[in-house]
Formats: structure tokens, sequence, C-alpha cells
């Protein structure tokens, strides 16, 4: 089982749980598993062609997925799996 380490903003759609544990031998496979446990958080993480949502960044083990394979990054039982929404914005002068 690997673990995925949920943001605050994310954190209420999985049980307020900091980090989850969920199986899975890619990044798709370990997401699919999480929002079929975690329904509520399947919308923060995917677009409606089931895709990574653009607005979300996915690291295994520190290594941005989408500069990878995207969600068919291989994940090991042992992985660290962080999920990251993008962040915007700056100062208006």
């Amino acid at each position: 089982m690997s673990t995925v380490r949920m943001p605050p903003i994310l954190r209420q759609a999985v049980g307020g749980a900091r980090e989850v544990d969920a199986t899975g031998a890619t990044v798709r496979e370990l997401l699919d598993d999480l929002t079929s446990r975690f329904p509520a958080i399947k919308g923060h993480l995917f677009d409606d062609g089931g895709e990574l949502n653009r607005f979300v960044n996915v690291y295994v083990n520190n290594e941005d997925v989408r500069l990878g394979e995207g969600l068919e990054t291989t994940v090991t039982p042992e992985a660290t799996v962080i999920v990251l929404p993008a962040m915007a914005g700056g100062s208006q002068r």
C-alpha cells in the first residue's frame, strides 16, 4: 500500500486525514482506489474526461507525474504520493 499525502484544502473530502493509504500499480489505479473510498474527492482530482485535473499536481517520490508518464506512472507499495492543488495569484498594484 502506498501513502497519499493530502493538502489541508482536500482533507475534509478524505475524512480529515493528512495521509491516506491506497493501492494501485499506477497513479491512475491508486487514485481510483482513493476515489472509490472517498467519492467526494473525485471532482477535485479528475476532469470530466477522467484525466488529471489541470489544477492538481501529483508527485510520486517527489517527481511530478506530468513530466513523466502522467497517470500511468508506476507506483510501488512503499511510494509516497503527494496531491497538491496548483496555486495561482499574485499581488496586484
